[in-house]
């Protein structure tokens, strides 16, 4: 299959399994602190691509190393934690439409940071965006007072991450197989991911024999081999054979996946949140225009 239908195939695949993780995320916070999810996602998915594709970390050169420790910071280790102590507070298909500022985000920083080129469409894209942003939390707490929408900054600091990795993959790490990034990354993250999972008392006997701990536990293993290990090695492929503002324009569709499994599970949604999701999804289609 050539890039152009290969880079479309992944952009479907992807925003079906990021569109899940959502939920996934709050069934998993049933049982399991957010840095007790965080850490075990990370290390589940590391068991997982370390077993299918630990082989591909020898093509990692000296020259490598540096974005590579970067991208798995950025592109992995804070914005699961990130995503898991926002849900907390906040409804699963809200952080999904929050997470779509990403390509915003992602203009935003590779203008500044890495010589993007940026035009009046795109900036026009920027300022929808954020008003439809203002919009939905605004929304959100009127709607739902019992939580707490300042969590919704934990997103925002998130896709600001995504925003920087996609511009570290597609400027530094090229011509890195997506396996050989992705593996690189988790032996990055691991130890670290570790020690923040012992930190937390995971460890203890009552803790872990606990029925509602094992069954987050299972969202938590369906959530890292698809939503972070699979779909990090196409997304890394994905970055590769595309721009950085179509790779990240994924989330276009992943907040729909996300929207339907949120009402499924008795999320409310009002009509001004509905309309803010429209504006931010205007926003983003602004900003992927070239002209």
């Amino acid at each position: 299959m050539d890039d152009k239908k290969l880079k479309w195939l992944f952009l479907v695949i992807l925003s079906v399994i990021w569109g899940s993780s959502f939920i996934l995320i709050k069934k998993g916070l049933i049982g399991l602190t957010a840095y007790q999810l965080g850490s075990l996602r990370i290390i589940f998915t590391a068991i997982f691509l370390f077993i299918i594709g630990f082989n591909s970390f020898h093509k990692i050169e000296k020259r490598h190393y540096k974005p590579v420790v970067i991208s798995a910071f950025l592109g992995t280790f804070i914005p699961v934690y990130m995503f898991a102590l926002a849900e907390t507070e906040i409804d699963s298909s809200i952080a999904s439409i929050l997470n779509s500022l990403t390509p915003l985000n992602t203009l935003i920083f590779g203008f500044f940071f890495f010589k993007m080129a940026f035009n009046k469409n795109q900036l026009l894209g920027v300022i929808i965006g954020l008003m439809g942003t203002l919009m939905l939390i605004i929304s959100g707490a009127n709607l739902n007072p019992d939580q707490n929408y300042w969590f919704s900054i934990f997103v925002l600091i998130a896709s600001v991450c995504y925003a920087f990795n996609v511009s570290v993959i597609k400027t530094y790490l090229q011509d890195l197989n997506a396996m050989s990034i992705a593996v690189g990354n988790f032996v990055v993250i691991t130890i670290p991911a570790l020690v923040v999972l012992i930190c937390t008392g995971f460890f203890k006997t009552e803790v872990i024999t606990s029925d509602i701990v094992q069954t987050s536990m299972l969202y938590l293993v369906l959530l890292a081999i698809f939503g972070t290990g699979i779909a990090k090695v196409m997304f890394n492929r994905l970055v590769q054979i595309s721009t950085p503002i179509f790779s990240s324009s994924v989330t276009y569709t992943i907040p729909i996946v996300a929207l339907i499994w949120g009402v499924l599970d008795g999320e409310r949604l009002n009509i001004i949140q509905v309309l803010a999701t429209g504006v931010i999804l205007l926003g983003v289609f602004l900003a992927n225009r070239r002209n």
